[in-house]
């Protein structure tokens, strides 16, 4: 028989950071401000970039881009700028911006994701530099995009303007000339790629977004392109102490309810689970978690399970849920295979739970160092074991909400909704927290009468 499950307590992390109110109004501002009114002649076409999945209010920042362009006398349009995601098609990059909200009816404007691209040059490696077509003939440049530490390796330049100048503006054919030569050839590439092509495109302003350990925004910067360089690697500085990030520097068992595009590029994010799994690439010195599960796919990944080689176990409805065509085409285009391998499968969440607990090198249950995350995005609540309260007592930013209780399941499944009412999953779904009434539970008597 096994050992019975440890009890869980809900744990909230707080954070004192800075939030834009209205960032379409900041992100019309930063436009307006610009010097893009003489980097572009009047009446000109402006090429938008978007492609970036996750960002908070995408929609909305695209629509207000849009009008303030078009106030300034120009005509916009949307390029895609996602190298290969979406399958490396133009209907699948259509579909994904679609997700986010952005079509010619939301935000006002042509939105073209042809896949046809022009060849500027080579690189130092002599490869062919691919940039997008419609990018390129436009009258001018506006690089939209957050800025975010990048999920694959650390340097000057990760996630942000440049690298959607570079790989996202590159198309299928872009993206892969970059990642060719693995991570020497990435940290090499991208700002040397990037520079070529501030000089021989039309770049005429950098928009970057921040974003809070809330993920909302927390500052809106334009750059002029004469001094991106410059810049995005101060910002980058910033959103890397913005971004949030587990609280525990050992986890014995990770559980995570979803895996997903929409979570990260990545599906599971490294800088978050400490884990890149990377050819010849050694991970992150914080957190060190012994054993990760992960349970589902999110609906926005659309199958694109890729990330799911970071966990140590999962889920056979994950598995069965794998779209295998989006996984090899992000695998290959970047040339990171590892993060695509699929774990052992477990066929129920309450097995997989036990499995983690019965290989994390811990002999009694009762002392391993457990922590249940909805996603590697959102971290505001975390579930913990009694093994794990003096950290939390020790940590200014942590709170303890609830007694330790059982954990709660639904015919073997976790109660994702029940432990996280307030999750992407759970907004999904219809739930809040007047229908789960977790915040209630302050009982193992109340929890155990709910479930």
């Amino acid at each position: 028989m096994s050992p019975t499950l440890p009890p869980i307590a809900r744990v909230r992390q707080s954070f004192n950071q800075p939030e834009v109110r209205d960032v379409p109004a900041a992100v019309a501002r930063a436009i307006s401000q610009s010097r893009i009114k003489h980097r572009v002649r009047p009446g000109g076409s402006i090429a938008l970039t978007v492609g970036s999945r996750g960002i908070a209010g995408i929609d909305r920042i695209v629509k207000a881009a849009v009008e303030a362009l078009r106030g300034l006398g120009f005509h916009p349009f949307v390029v895609a700028a996602m190298g290969s995601h979406g399958g490396g098609t133009a209907e699948g990059q259509g579909a994904l911006l679609a997700e986010l909200g952005v079509t010619e009816e939301t935000v006002g404007c042509p939105v073209r994701t042809e896949m046809e691209t022009v060849v500027l040059g080579t690189n130092s490696f002599g490869l062919p530099i691919h940039f997008d077509k419609n990018a390129f003939q436009a009258d001018g440049i506006l690089l939209l995009n957050r800025i975010k530490p990048h999920t694959s390796f650390t340097g000057r330049y990760e996630s942000g303007l440049l690298k959607m100048l570079a790989i996202g503006l590159g198309k299928r054919e872009g993206a892969a000339q970059v990642h060719k030569l693995g991570l020497p050839g990435l940290k090499t590439l991208l700002p040397e790629v990037g520079a070529f092509l501030l000089q021989k495109t039309p770049v005429a302003l950098g928009v970057a977004l921040l974003e809070n350990a809330r993920e909302h925004t927390a500052r809106v910067a334009a750059i002029e392109p004469d001094d991106l360089l410059e810049v995005e690697p101060r910002l980058l500085d910033e959103a890397r102490v913005l971004m949030a990030r587990l609280p525990f520097d050992q986890i014995d068992v990770l559980i995570v309810g979803e895996l997903g595009k929409n979570y990260s590029g990545t599906g599971l994010d490294p800088n978050v689970i400490g884990r890149q799994r990377v050819e010849t690439m050694p991970d992150l010195p914080r957190p060190v978690v012994t054993r990760l599960g992960v349970l589902d796919l999110s609906v926005e990944t659309c199958g694109n399970g890729l990330g799911v080689g970071l966990a140590d176990l999962t889920t056979d409805r994950l598995v069965s849920g794998l779209d295998p065509t989006p996984m090899r085409v992000n695998s290959l285009t970047s040339n990171f295979l590892t993060r695509a391998r699929v774990p052992l499968s477990l066929p129920t969440d309450r097995a997989l739970i036990a499995a983690c607990l019965n290989t994390c090198w811990r002999i009694d249950w009762a002392e391993a160092r457990m922590v249940m995350i909805p996603n590697t995005l959102e971290l505001t609540t975390l579930w913990v074991t009694p093994a794990l309260q003096r950290d939390v007592e020790s940590l200014e930013h942590l709170s303890r909400e609830t007694d330790y209780g059982p954990i709660p399941f639904r015919d073997e499944t976790l109660d994702q909704e029940a432990l996280f009412p307030d999750s992407v999953r759970a907004r999904r779904r219809g739930f809040t927290t007047e229908h789960t009434e977790t915040t209630k539970w302050k009982t193992e008597e109340e929890r155990e009468e709910r479930f």
